[in-house]
């Protein structure tokens, strides 16, 4: 397999990154196996340690259970305290994941464990007291968001959910196997993230859509706890993943085990000798990714539900669209599938040839140029399948629906947000470009790779998020005494019944298929960025391996939220 697959360090025994200019410093382990060396030096005292780390817990509880209280004297409806909570206590976090990230020191790495301990607890413990409460409710829920929980979001999450289960199982059996070298206690964390798992999916599949009005102080504080879980869990994912990706870089550029002081029982912690070991660390490398991607989409519809509490929708009926094999066929977007169709079939050989050949001295060249010939092929396709979407929408001219819909203002954040992530690499790697040239063939690829990479992007933004805002069904109304409108009427009249209509939905059913393919290609660890590229060249390998390695994920949530806007616009479109 190739050495750039996703995945965190596993075993306690791999040396931890060191950076050619400071490999003299000291090593420092990836799990201790003791508290002791958690505290400062100037709390020598056990007792000392316990009681920093009592106060610390208390902090935040004695936080959380004021929000009620200070809630008296705060405006109604308004989720300011439970925000500020929540941005104190991700900001806590991140410091703490972050100094154990960056720093050579073991002071940091029982903090940021209990805090994602206390977080993942106290919201068992809301999630439970909600259920309840809501089976003891009688009757309907009269206010919710039908724009938020939608099929393919929750089919695709309920995925996500399942394969981070099967994530902790392996986690739990690695520990299992390595209790040689590695402290029982670590199986408290996948334990209790089995449990959160499951109870966060059961909330999000049953109440997504619910605008909650009753306890409303304690319903925003406990999803804000919720939330901060899941984007402490994140990033706590990303971080461990970025110490792996560094110690796989480094042995690729001749950095081996052997440049690093172990200590004399270090070899009895790798489970090169034990299948069992070995199934479990390939299954945590692989599945992996999966547990990045479910927290993500947890946290948006997790702060989805924190906007909705209080809020009083409309009441009109909401029409909900399925797709049918009837209207797959008669629809107009059976060939968007078909194309679509063979945009899957020759990226999943791609995908597997690259695997395959990433890892070989003599096809590596060939693994990077079918990566670069695929995207260069599909893009440029989806770019013009964008623009023939947008200018149908301009054509066709619906109503656009008003209003304030936290559903789609954080859609198209989402959106933008996290287009950032490429579209910031294919910047950098422009910049690189014109600073050095481009180098050879590869570097050429590289080159148009992030030009296309921002034309697609910026295309099929406009397109999703100009089809989000309009009506589903109605359209606007003429203007009368218009001829410049009566001209336009008939123009579109003219191009409806040449099939302009069933055009666009075949680009958005083209778009739907294409966008999975690029979201599995990085999902799975496809990162040619690490191994091949300018911006390594030109920016040094630290500051480009933390661009990429921020760039990417956001790209992979980008590809994933695609689809399933897309999928929106497919079904109001048919």
């Amino acid at each position: 397999t190739s050495s750039t697959s996703s995945s965190p360090n596993l075993s306690s025994s791999s040396p931890p990154y060191s950076s050619p200019s400071s490999s003299t410093s000291p090593p420092r382990s990836s799990s201790p196996t003791s508290s002791s060396s958690s505290c400062p030096s100037s709390l020598s005292s056990p007792t000392s340690c316990l009681l920093l780390h009592l106060l610390f817990l208390l902090h935040i509880l004695l936080l959380f259970l004021s929000l009620r209280q200070i809630s008296e004297w705060m405006p109604s409806g308004h989720g300011l305290v439970s925000s500020l909570f929540g941005l104190n206590v991700v900001l806590l976090g991140g410091a703490l994941l972050a100094g154990r990230a960056l720093t050579d020191r073991d002071v940091l790495y029982w903090e940021p464990q209990l805090l994602l301990l206390f977080l993942m607890a106290l919201s068992v413990a809301w999630i439970l007291w909600f259920i309840l409460w809501d089976s003891r409710r009688p009757g309907s829920r009269p206010h919710q968001d039908h724009h938020a929980g939608g099929i393919p979001v929750m089919l695709v999450l309920l995925l996500f959910a399942a394969l981070s289960v099967l994530l902790c199982i392996h986690r739990l059996g690695y520990i299992i196997t390595m209790r040689c070298c590695k402290a029982l206690d670590q199986l408290t964390m996948p334990m209790l993230e089995i449990v959160f798992l499951c109870l966060q999916s059961y909330l999000l599949w049953a109440h997504s859509k619910d605008c909650i009005h009753i306890h409303k102080t304690v319903t925003r504080a406990g999803l804000m706890v919720i939330l901060c879980a899941d984007l402490l869990l994140w990033l706590n994912a990303v971080t461990d993943d970025t110490i792996h990706q560094e110690m796989e870089l480094d042995k690729e550029d001749g950095i081996t085990p052997d440049n690093f002081t172990h200590s004399s029982n270090s070899s009895s912690c790798r489970c090169s000798s034990d299948p069992a070991c070995l199934v479990f660390q390939k299954g945590f490398e692989v599945l992996f990714p999966f547990s990045m991607e479910y927290y993500l989409m947890s946290g948006c519809m997790i702060y989805v539900m924190w906007k909705n509490v209080g809020r009083q929708t409309s009441t009109h009926h909401h029409s909900n669209h399925k797709l049918t094999f009837k209207i797959v066929y008669h629809g107009g977007f059976i060939y968007g599938l078909i194309f679509g169709g063979f945009v899957l079939i020759a990226g999943v050989a791609v995908f597997i040839l690259y695997q395959v050949w990433v890892g070989q001295l003599h096809h590596r060249l060939t693994a990077f140029l079918l990566f670069y010939g695929f995207h260069l092929a599909v893009m440029p396709i989806m770019s013009f399948s964008s623009l023939v979407g947008l200018l149908v929408h301009r054509l066709e001219r619906r109503v656009h629906e008003g209003g304030h819909n936290p559903t789609r203002s954080l859609d198209v954040l989402l959106l933008t947000v996290t287009a950032l992530g490429q579209l910031g690499l294919s910047y950098f790697s422009m910049v690189a470009a014109f600073a050095i040239g481009t180098q050879g063939i590869l570097g050429d690829l590289d080159l148009s790779y992030s030009v296309l990479s921002l034309l697609e992007l910026v295309l099929q933004n406009i397109f999703i998020i100009e089809g989000l805002h309009r009506h589903p069904s109605l359209k606007a109304k003429k203007k009368p005494k218009s001829t410049m409108f009566k001209v336009r009427m008939r123009s579109w009249d003219q191009l409806s019944s040449l099939g302009l209509g069933e055009m666009a939905k075949t680009f958005c059913a083209f778009l739907v298929l294409s966008n999975i393919m690029l979201w599995i290609i990085p999902a799975f660890g496809v990162h040619p960025q690490f191994e091949n590229g300018l911006g390594k060249q030109f920016f040094g390998f630290s500051c480009w391996f933390v661009l990429v390695n921020v760039g990417q994920p956001l790209t992979v949530f980008y590809r994933m939220h695609s689809v399933a806007a897309l999928m929106e616009l497919l079904l109001n479109a048919t």
